[in-house]
């Protein structure tokens, strides 16, 4: 039972300051420890003038030793070097394994066996004082035990979900080809509306005059964007018609790059993804949405090739197989509240010209 909290304890103290990973399993913790009459030595090893490389280090060996921790501790104080912990190679890459860190760096190995160390000093401590007994113990541990089966149960999922047969990635990258067209262009972004300059205005304007003044101006650019389509029909430079489209607007922002790369259909949004429909060299009809205008000139066109997106579909079928797993064992079993026990306190009444409060969601009625 202790070494079984003893883990929680650790996982709860690692910070190693990388990046997240996905979640990990608490392990078992290493076997019981093992007696021995061979003199102590340190918690973690002393670095030697040649540190051993770890293929060098036997499964066997000991890497960890922690001198009068044991759970039994005799009584004659005589005898109390024979009292000791010791946690081997095969032990603390069995560690490593439970929580996914088997390629941990060195520095991050030493920083972790020593807070291994600490814990198991604590635990032991903490099973002399008998914390590992008693209704609060069991039922932290019962809490635990949830927490590591849900974490390996999402372990388990992931991994059956990573295992995508070629045939299946086959069939998706045949099935969905429109989503592998590549294509470079270029684009000329034109804005909704004109920067107002009110710096001569003498007086302030009015409520209605600054809205006449913003719908004159939304109507010049509208007329803008459609002469700026035309001149890119007939063939006249994207950055130049760029840069005009930013200094009618009154935009003291230097222009974007209009050459957009190669582009998926994907990568653009739903009510712009037909350009891909055009023929090189040809330019869309003026496309408008709550940003701005957007005209776009066809480029060279290619399909991504089966081989090149491999990783990528087999990536979207693992997502979509983990997702389709975790709804169908949530879904399994709907949870049911005691709406009298988990009441939700009902908001303080609105102040004049508030909107109403929500009604809040009912739970299902509960099943004797």
């Amino acid at each position: 039972m202790i070494h079984r909290a003893l883990v929680c304890l650790l996982l709860a103290s690692l910070a190693w300051g990388q990046a997240a990973t996905k979640p990990a399993a608490a392990p078992e913790t290493p076997s019981k420890a093992q007696a021995s009459t061979s003199s102590a030595s340190p918690a973690a090893a002393t670095p030697e003038a040649k540190t051993p490389a770890p293929a060098e280090v036997a499964p066997d060996a000991t890497v960890i030793t922690l001198p009068g921790v044991c759970d039994n501790p005799p009584a004659d104080k005589s005898k109390a070097a024979d009292c000791k912990t010791v946690v081997t190679r095969a032990e603390f890459e069995q560690l490593l394994d439970a929580i996914n860190q088997s390629h941990m760096p060195p520095p991050a190995r030493r920083q972790l066996a020593t807070r291994y160390a600490t814990a198991l000093v604590m635990a032991n401590q903490a099973h002399q004082m008998g914390l590992d007994k008693g209704p609060k113990f069991e039922e932290m541990m019962k809490v635990n035990r949830i927490q590591v089966l849900s974490q390996q149960l999402q372990q388990a999922l992931q991994e059956k979900a990573g295992d995508v047969p070629d045939k299946d990635i086959e069939d998706y990258y045949h099935k969905n080809a429109a989503s592998y067209d590549q294509a470079s262009m270029q684009r000329v972004f034109i804005p909704h509306s004109r920067q107002v300059d009110t710096s001569k205005d003498k007086v302030k304007p009015t409520e209605a005059e600054t809205k006449k003044r913003q719908e004159e101006g939304e109507a010049a650019m509208k007329t803008e964007a459609e002469a700026l389509q035309k001149r890119a029909a007939a063939g006249e430079d994207f950055n130049k018609l760029q840069e005009e489209a930013f200094t009618f607007a009154g935009l003291k922002a230097k222009a974007p790059q209009t050459n957009m790369g190669n582009l998926r259909r994907a990568s653009l949004p739903s009510d712009q993804a037909a350009v891909f429909d055009l023929k090189t060299g040809e330019v869309s009809q003026l496309i408008s949405d709550p940003s701005g205008y957007f005209i776009y000139k066809m480029g060279e066109k290619q399909t991504v090739s089966l081989e090149s997106a491999k990783e990528e579909i087999h990536n979207t079928l693992r997502a979509q197989r983990m997702q389709e797993s975790m709804q169908s064992i949530q879904q399994a079993a709907s949870p049911t509240l005691n709406d009298a026990y988990f009441a939700v306190p009902e908001a303080a009444p609105a102040g004049p010209g508030a909107p109403p409060a929500k009604p809040q969601p009912k739970s299902a009625p509960d099943r004797k």
